[in-house]
């Protein structure tokens, strides 16, 4: 198998993964937040840690330049998933021509990815020890203010960690056994 083909075939098992796993936590998590929770923030947060983890776990599975290559692309899917449904927008509109393109979307999704970069190093596989001590970030990001309980306390209550690790562990044998033939 070709380093073109492998490339194609880990980032668009991970982008579907990423896409997948990233609304199974929001429909998980946006219940336990009340109504004053933003769905946006939740959605575009939660988009942000779970590419971030995603590209370390595929990283890990394929080493080398390979997994540089495949890792880049997955860490670009909040700034694509952004375009995408700001494509989606301008069409429903029947928008033509140029669009001024909101700049601070995308600083605002490059610190969001910047934060969980290094949370969770290159090279590291995001295991279920890692995820648990560093999701309680994530929840108290996504989590308004004032809530009785803290993030450590709502994160335990999901069973979030299982299935973040479900997915990773997933994408990691995926990119294995890609990285084999």
């Amino acid at each position: 198998m070709s380093f073109d083909s492998r490339v194609t075939r880990v980032t668009a098992f991970a982008s579907l993964g990423i896409l997948s796993a990233t609304q199974d936590l929001v429909r998980s998590v946006l219940p336990s937040l009340t109504d004053a929770a933003s769905p946006e923030l939740v959605a575009e947060e939660t988009l942000a840690l779970v590419a971030t983890v995603t590209a370390r776990a595929a990283e890990v599975g394929l080493q080398g330049t390979l997994a540089e290559v495949v890792g880049a692309a997955l860490l670009e899917t909040p700034f694509l998933y952004h375009d995408y449904l700001l494509g989606g927008q301008l069409v429903a509109e029947g928008s033509e021509g140029e669009v001024e393109v909101d700049q601070s979307v995308y600083e605002r999704l490059g610190r969001k990815m910047e934060f969980y970069g290094v949370h969770f190093p290159v090279g590291q596989f995001p295991g279920p020890r890692a995820l648990a001590d560093k999701l309680p970030l994530w929840m108290g990001r996504i989590s308004p203010p004032k809530l009785p309980t803290t993030p450590g306390e709502r994160l335990g209550e999901t069973g979030l960690v299982d299935l973040l690790t479900t997915h990773l562990r997933l994408v990691l044998a995926f990119a294995q056994r890609v990285a084999s033939e």
